[in-house]
C-alpha cells in the first residue's frame, strides 16, 4: 500500500527517485501513465493490468470515454527502477504534467502520483478549502 507524501528532485535525464518506502510494492517495472488535474499516476504492473483491462472494456459509443481511454492507455510507458530506485520519466508525460526540477510523489493505496511541486501544493490548498463538504458526501456513502 503507497500513502505519503515526499519531496524528491528530477534530475536533467528527466530521472526521478522514487521514495525507498514504495520501491518494494512497485517491484522492478512499473506503468507511468497521465493522471488526473495534470498529475502522473504511477502502478505497479499487477495493479496496471487490472485498470487496463478495466479501461479496455469500457464502451466507445462516446467520444469523452474514448478521449479517456486513449490518453490513458496511449499514454502509458512501461518503466523500470534503475539500482539507485529510479524511474525515467518520458518527455511526453514530463511536458504534460509540468515537472520542472522540484516533485511531489505521493502514495495514494494502489498507486503513485508524481506532481510537479508548484501544481500539488496549489491543488492541495484548494483541496484542503473544500475537505469539509468533500468528509459530508463521504459520509453520505458511509465512508465516515
Amino acid at each position: 500500500m503507497f500513502i505519503g507524501e515526499y519531496s524528491h528532485t528530477l534530475d536533467k535525464k528527466n530521472r526521478l527517485a522514487v521514495p525507498v518506502k514504495f520501491r518494494k510494492d512497485l517491484g522492478d517495472n512499473a506503468v507511468i501513465t497521465r493522471g488526473l488535474d495534470n498529475s502522473l499516476q504511477l502502478y505497479p504492473m499487477a495493479a496496471w493490468k487490472e485498470i487496463a483491462v478495466k479501461l479496455g472494456e469500457m464502451p466507445i459509443g462516446e467520444s469523452q470515454t474514448r478521449s479517456f481511454v486513449r490518453l490513458m492507455l496511449a499514454g502509458a510507458a512501461e518503466v523500470s527502477l534503475d539500482k539507485l530506485g529510479r524511474i525515467l520519466i518520458p518527455e511526453y508525460l514530463k511536458k504534460f504534467a509540468g515537472l520542472k526540477k522540484d516533485t511531489k510523489i505521493n502514495g495514494l493505496f494502489n498507486r503513485v502520483e508524481i506532481w510537479d511541486t508548484a501544481s500539488w501544493d496549489s491543488y492541495k490548498n484548494r483541496a484542503e478549502k473544500d475537505s469539509n463538504k468533500a468528509a459530508e458526501k463521504l459520509g453520505e456513502l458511509g465512508v465516515f
